[in-house]
């Protein structure tokens, strides 16, 4: 399908164009000769453009931080809850991601943690991991943090003292909670306004609006509680690093019309799954709606999951616990991940599948150089 569409910020134009040319001959390629004489079969590799939102791409970057993950996860029940911002501020969300994307990862963990402090539930400081998604199946612009929580805190002896509310459904009551997080973001985004940061549309009633949001109702809510690490471990892997719509979910695109068709999930009918059609035009503006600031972070850690000092952190703990130590990462090559996971060997002919390819050249374009490699005759 070609068209032309063209978004008013720079850092979207980029990366769209660098998930249009994503794994084509435009970024380049490297190329392979089978060592076997009676194939010679050539191949050709096209560079991907390792966007975090390619849908192509990050496969085994996600694997990597998940792997470090499993290093700093105690043997203990974790949580999960969700953050939600009402729909009136989108516009105000839209036009500061990067400020008000912060204050919701903020208000959500301070919300927790406050809860945590009290004696009343824990006493001790959870460890937390944030993650960020601003998107609804639709495509539709829905900020939300999900949050996964553990199911107690460490103490300052480094103790790991389990929560009181642990053989419920969350750790701490969720009306209370909502009224916590509600308050803290409205009074921080009071203070951004006030600091000109966030400076809202002209002739937004403001006053109207606070009001408003005051008086509404925030969303939180709680998924099943993690029966351990190790599903945390799946949940990780299937959500952290997703994007705002995957390759298999698009059922069909129309050059003719300029249409694209995709699949999703009505929550509002019991999560069955239907299809959507959207000008091209419009699918790429819903999509652009999730492209994150350049350089922020989508997720984060707090409590004794915070990044300074993690690894001891953790390590304290489990010496409390009388448990094996959490031991450093191993490096593992491309190759070996790649053939550990998935059967792949990179450097196996694909038609003849005996003998090893043999890298003939590299082509870069942004440079214009072609570096060139004989085979070796060993």
């Amino acid at each position: 399908m070609k068209f032309d569409y063209t978004s008013t910020n720079v850092h979207a134009q980029k990366v769209l164009h660098n998930l249009k040319v994503c794994r084509t001959a435009s970024l380049g390629y490297h190329v392979y000769q089978c060592s076997n004489d009676s194939c010679s079969a050539i191949k050709y590799q096209y560079h991907s453009c390792r966007n975090r939102h390619c849908p192509q791409c990050g496969v085994l970057k996600k694997e990597e931080w998940i792997e470090a993950r499993t290093q700093e996860l105690l043997p203990v029940k974790y949580y999960h809850v969700v953050f939600t911002l009402p729909h009136e501020l989108n516009s105000l969300v839209l036009g500061h991601r990067k400020l008000l994307y912060k204050l919701l990862f903020d208000a959500s963990a301070q919300t927790l943690l406050s809860f945590a402090k009290d004696k009343q539930h824990i006493g001790a400081t959870p460890g937390i991991i944030s993650v960020l998604h601003t998107w609804g199946q639709q495509l539709s612009f829905h900020p939300h943090v999900h949050c996964i929580v553990s199911g107690g805190g460490i103490t300052q002896d480094n103790s790991f003292k389990e929560a009181r509310r642990n053989v419920y459904r969350f750790l701490f009551p969720l009306k209370a909670m909502s009224i916590v997080y509600k308050a803290k973001f409205l009074q921080a985004l009071k203070q951004l306004i006030a600091d000109n940061k966030v400076i809202p549309t002209a002739g937004t009633d403001m006053a109207g609006l606070f009001n408003l949001l005051y008086k509404k109702e925030w969303i939180i809510y709680v998924k099943a509680p993690f029966s351990g690490p190790q599903t945390v471990i799946e949940y990780l892997g299937r959500y952290t690093h997703k994007v705002a719509i995957s390759n298999h979910r698009i059922s069909s695109i129309n050059d003719e019309e300029q249409t694209v068709t995709f699949k999703y999930k009505d929550y509002a009918d019991k999560g069955r799954q239907k299809q959507m059609t959207l000008a091209a035009r419009e699918f790429i503006r819903r999509f652009e709606q999730h492209i994150l600031p350049a350089g922020f972070t989508k997720i984060r850690t707090y409590g004794y999951l915070s990044n300074r000092g993690r690894h001891t952190r953790i390590n304290n703990v489990l010496k409390k616990m009388k448990l094996p130590l959490h031991k450093g990462l191993v490096k593992i090559s491309l190759q070996l991940r790649l053939m550990e996971r998935y059967g792949i060997d990179i450097h196996r002919c694909p038609c003849c599948h005996q003998s090893t390819l043999q890298l003939l050249k590299v082509y870069y374009p942004l440079c214009s150089s072609i570096i060139k490699q004989q085979p070796d005759d060993g």
